[in-house]
């Protein structure tokens, strides 16, 4: 407990009163002292009043699990038993993985109890804390403070977005919808495995008309293929310093996971397998294919326990690993980012290693930022000197971007935003072109 600011301007107003009081005559001087033991007695009131009576419970209702990325809203509750100031002040000790907002407020009390709205938004995937929350108020007289320490430590798991996943792969499986989608995955005359006949109608293929059916039906008939299932689709992510690094507001690992299991939800669904596996300077991870939908949270638990890493990617035995470990002929998906022309060197050796026997789709980070510097007014000479670092930097990587289309590897290169729908329309193209050729 300590003094309000009121109580504070009641002990500075005796000050004049006394020394007026003195002036006038001597005697008066103990008009001072006896203000003094007034202050003291109605601040001991006050303080008693608070201790005694006022009864109370901190509680916080927050989701146990938060996808990273996607804020929630979280309600603190202070509830007294007996008695109730008019209002609250609340403080909430900052997390390290979550961005609280606000970390103070006031709130009303109604019906004996005061309720906080909190903002939580997840940065980085991992385990986290709210430890503790604060609480303040003042007494009946409004001359003491009551300050409490509420101990809450309520554990949230920080996981990858996968109520995002789930939303647009609903999004992207309507097939009247005018997006990116699956409309296209089956079609008439696509793919290599039979799927039904169909009365022949003007803009078929000729070529997929059956003439034996045709001949026994007496109408024209044609056979309609779909693409080719079963499919290996092994997901390669770079998890070193550089994919740890923030793009637009979340780290570029997080986003490949985001996209990774997005399009692992798609595949599952049309019958594909699925594979993840991890290296930075090392492997980390290799979690073999699964199949079938019920697959897909095995692949989330796998995904959400990769951790941040500050090493420097090896390209040469994280790759090399990767295409030993692969017994069928797949499509290896690659995550990773770069910066300078010897890892990118490195990069387009291994995976022209895989492209001896894979297909291999390249995820490319366009960053936005360096578009941004480089479009940007010049105000100023370092602008102009950001502007031709960055200008240096892009060319650098559609350079790189150029020599990898040369091999023959499919590069997804959309705004980050887009890299999940994006990766898919790759995905189908790649599988569409997989079944032609079986």
């Amino acid at each position: 407990m300590y003094p309000t600011r009121g109580m504070i301007f009641v002990a500075l107003a005796g000050v004049p009163i006394a020394l007026v009081a003195a002036i006038i005559h001597p005697v008066y001087w103990l008009v001072g002292p006896a203000w003094i033991l007034f202050s003291i007695g109605v601040f001991a009131v006050d303080a008693l009043a608070v201790a005694g009576g006022w009864r109370s419970t901190c509680t916080l209702d927050a989701p146990g699990a938060m996808g990273v990325g996607r804020g929630e809203d979280a309600t603190l509750v202070l509830t007294f038993a007996r008695g109730a100031p008019s209002s609250v002040e609340f403080a909430v000790d900052p997390a390290t993985l979550i961005e609280i907002a606000p970390l103070r407020q006031h709130a009303d009390v109604v019906s004996r109890a005061a309720r906080a709205r909190l903002r939580l938004h997840p940065i980085r995937r991992g385990q986290d804390s709210i430890a503790n929350v604060w609480a303040r108020w003042r007494g009946p007289l409004g001359l003491c403070w009551r300050q409490r320490r509420y101990a809450l430590d309520k554990k949230i798991s920080i996981v990858p977005d996968i109520a995002t996943v789930k939303e647009e792969a609903v999004r992207l499986f309507q097939r009247e919808s005018g997006g990116v989608g699956l409309r296209a995955q089956i079609r008439a005359g696509d793919g290599a495995e039979f799927n039904a006949l169909r009365e022949f109608h003007a803009g078929m293929d000729r070529r997929a008309i059956d003439w034996k059916q045709t001949a026994r039906h007496a109408k024209l008939l044609a056979r309609e293929y779909q693409a080719e299932e079963n499919l290996h689709i092994v997901f390669a992510l770079d998890t070193g310093r550089l994919m740890c690094e923030p793009l637009m507001g979340s780290p570029r690992i997080d986003r490949a996971i985001q996209a990774m299991l997005l399009l692992s939800f798609v595949a599952l669904r049309l019958g594909d397998r699925v594979g993840l596996f991890a290296f930075d300077e090392r492997p980390v991870l290799s979690s073999g294919t699964v199949a079938g939908p019920g697959a897909f949270s095995v692949l989330q638990r796998v995904a959400a326990g990769l951790d941040y890493s500050t090493a420097e990617t090896n390209f040469t035995l994280g790759l090399t690993q990767l295409s030993a470990g692969l017994e069928h002929r797949s499509i290896v998906v690659v995550f990773t980012d770069f910066f300078d022309t010897t890892s990118a060197e490195l990069m387009i050796e291994n995976v022209k290693r895989l492209l001896l026997r894979h297909t291999v789709l390249f995820v490319t980070f366009r960053d936005e930022e360096l578009e941004t510097m480089l479009k940007a007014e010049p105000r100023a000479p370092a602008d102009i000197s950001r502007a031709v670092l960055a200008d240096a930097m892009l060319r650098e990587r559609e350079n790189v971007t150029m020599r990898l289309r040369r091999l023959g590897v499919d590069v997804v290169d959309v705004p980050v935003e887009q890299i999940g729908p994006g990766l898919i329309e790759a995905y189908l193209s790649v599988k569409h072109a997989r079944g032609m050729a079986a």
